[in-house]
């Protein structure tokens, strides 16, 4: 059965001679390994009919690799039809959602032209996604896919956020004036901008940051969703408000399962029922821990403080030397308090004079004072260097004001991040926003994040990290971890290699795409050092759920990795999801697929449409307006068709909540 997409309005248009009705089949143009991701993720997890748009050639992120970007993609196809093939044969049968549903149809263009996206078949597509690397590209793209077909669900990857909120409006305003009187609702859902960098990034910088937190944001709200340990004997943990996920049961087996997809019974179980939790033993955990506040947007701060204070401008030798000459001049003129029947001002007054050679000499004075201006003079001599060497600090430190900082000496327990490309630059400014110290490393001068990591001071070591002294440069010996995510596998991998070398219980997460390279990967640096904490992250597999999940119309709040497996976290309607819909809380549950963990209270007309984002604060900087969403529920509590929830579910739980969906909408 095909994952129900709630289509816009039909438009009236042109006959199409020759060519099949609305098919609502689903489009995919990029060139890098999102594209591919996010068409396994529609046809092997939605059941949806894909049409899949490759440039030709070689993908030009992997030169190296000898495979063509379409023998790329259906190698991945045909691995993730062996891996359903082989899970539907163990398991129900029944349930499979790519029963009847043909192969992903590949095309070849070197762009979307308007040629090419109608004989992709965007006049009768429900949603198109556009996931190319080049902003323009993608810009230009959903222009033309938008004059085509007004009613076209619109998925468009954009790195510029600004942007991103302007074309999302311009879309939006084309898609209404085409069809006046458009359902706010489906008007809200016909275009969604995302980046796959941001998305990817809170999960790589708590990778970082402690390597067993992970945070989603809900209307100004924090869900912490926390790893732990299995229970020592005799040690009772508190269960926090749920548990959400098991973990492998060779977690501390060297050599054991690496949490993927494949890994079988032995691999993390994704929202296990109580039974389940409490008939596990020597496992670890995900839990829901606690809820918090969070903070209004800020902007990331900069390492060392704001402006130019005196330790930035001015040495450490040079203040003490600064301090030394104050301490003497202090001194002369308590001096000269003593021995003289001055006052404290004409002391004071006196004293300067000699310091700076402006005072007579003390020829009929006595004994005392004239000492006393002799060792002003000394004293003034010494203020002559002081004050030129302070001028020169201060013109240094303006030249190099513009330039990138160096790591400090001393600094210990922070992040190395190497490569500053669109991954590493968001996971910076997650790292900053979160006041973590971080040293970066990168090759290229003219990067991506330079410019950002200058005006943040951000200590930076240019230089390539697979030559010896760099990641010495860095600091390695004293960090606290290791976050590799160049875009190059075997430089993320010799870079890991090495540091783990330099420091064997380094916590490491470094960037795969390759999910066979990842395992063996993951596999030997587990082996190899058992005690430290190492994780493979890939970008694609991180973002492909949110945009597919954005095809289908819904919301995702976040994603989280638990190992190599990936839970979301969606805001849904309760109406029209029978599973859901006159259903208690707890019945409501369903174990391994997806779980109610809050209910937005707010009236309809009064919700905020995007629960990802902070709601307004007011201009006078006042109290932030209270939450909607009420996360103590009662087990009881009966589910109306106006609520909204916030659930956590798999992958498929979620299409499969999508899909039940189509059962109970009325036929046309």
């Amino acid at each position: 059965m095909l994952g129900f997409v709630p289509p816009l309005p039909q438009q009236p248009g042109r006959p199409q001679p020759g060519r099949p009705p609305a098919t609502g089949h689903m489009i995919v143009c990029g060139d890098d390994a999102l594209a591919r991701r996010l068409a396994v993720e529609l046809r092997f997890v939605y059941g949806e009919r894909v049409t899949l748009l490759l440039p030709p050639g070689r993908d030009a992120n992997s030169p190296e690799t000898p495979l063509t970007q379409r023998g790329r993609a259906a190698a991945l196809f045909g691995r993730m039809s062996a891996a359903m093939n082989r899970t539907g044969a163990a398991g129900n049968g029944g349930n499979d959602t790519n029963a009847g549903v043909e192969a992903v149809r590949i095309m070849e263009a070197p762009e979307p032209s308007d040629d090419v996206l109608e004989e992709a078949g965007v006049d009768r597509a429900a949603a198109l996604a556009l996931v190319y690397d080049d902003d323009e590209r993608n810009i230009r793209a959903a222009l033309t896919a938008r004059r085509l077909n007004p009613r076209l669900r619109l998925v468009i990857r954009l790195y510029n956020r600004k942007l991103g909120q302007h074309l999302e409006e311009l879309l939006d305003q084309a898609a209404a004036v085409a069809m006046p009187g458009i359902d706010p609702a489906l008007l809200d859902a016909s275009t969604t901008v995302l980046s796959d960098a941001d998305t990817a990034a809170p999960a790589l910088a708590a990778t970082a940051l402690t390597g067993s937190s992970k945070i989603i944001q809900a209307e100004g709200l924090l869900l912490r969703a926390a790893e732990r340990p299995p229970p020592r004997p005799g040690e009772t943990l508190d269960p926090g408000l749920c548990t959400l996920a098991l973990l492998s049961s060779t977690t501390n087996d060297p050599a054991g399962s690496e949490g993927s997809d494949s890994s079988g019974a032995e691999g993390p179980e994704l929202l296990p029922s109580e039974e389940t939790v409490a008939a596990a033993e020597g496992r670890g955990t995900v839990v829901l821990e606690a809820i918090s506040r969070a903070d209004p947007d800020r902007p990331a701060t900069r390492m060392g403080g704001r402006g130019a204070p005196l330790a930035q401008v001015f040495s450490r030798r040079l203040r003490w030397s600064a301090l030394g000459v104050a301490v003497a001049a202090l001194s002369l003129v308590v001096a000269s308090l003593l021995t003289t029947e001055d006052t404290a001002v004409h002391s004071t007054y006196l004293t300067l004079l000699d310091l700076l050679g402006m005072n007579d000499p003390a020829e009929n004075a006595p004994a005392a004072r004239q000492v006393i201006q002799l060792l002003s003079g000394i004293a003034g001599l010494l203020l002559l260097p002081l004050l030129i060497a302070a001028v020169l600090e201060a013109f240094g430190t303006l030249r190099t004001a513009s330039s990138l900082r160096r790591p400090p000496r001393g600094l210990s327990g922070h992040v190395v991040l190497l490569g500053l490309g669109k991954i590493g630059t968001r996971v910076l400014v997650r790292l900053r926003e979160l006041d973590i110290p971080v040293v970066v490393v990168e090759e290229d001068p003219d990067a991506r994040g330079i410019p950002l990591a200058r005006s943040m001071h951000v200590p930076t070591v240019l230089g390539d990290v697979t030559q010896e002294g760099v990641l010495e440069a860095a600091k390695i010996r004293r960090a606290h971890a290791l976050l590799a995510l160049t875009s190059i596998d075997t430089t993320n991998l010799e870079a890991t290699l090495y540091a783990r070398s330099v420091k064997p219980d380094l916590r490491v997460a470094l960037r795969l795409y390759d999910d066979e390279f990842a395992t063996a990967v993951y596999r030997t640096l587990r082996t190899a050092h058992p005690q430290a904490l190492t994780r493979s992250r890939s970008v694609s597999h991180l973002a492909a759920p949110s945009f597919a999940v954005a095809m289908m119309g819904r919301q995702i709040l976040g994603a989280v990795p638990v190992e190599r497996k990936v839970m979301l976290f969606a805001a849904l309607e309760v109406a029209g999801h029978p599973q859901l819909e006159g259903r208690t809380v707890q019945q409501a549950f369903q174990a391994r697929s997806w779980r109610v963990l809050a209910i937005d209270a707010t009236p309809p007309a009064d919700r905020n449409p995007d629960l990802a984002a902070l709601p307004p604060y007011p201009p006078d900087g006042g109290a932030q307006p209270p939450s909607g969403l009420v996360w103590d529920l009662r087990p009881e509590y009966v589910l109306r068709a106006q609520d909204r929830v916030v659930i956590a579910a798999t992958r498929r739980g979620l299409a499969e909540l999508l899909r039940r969906q189509r059962s109970v909408l009325p036929q046309r």
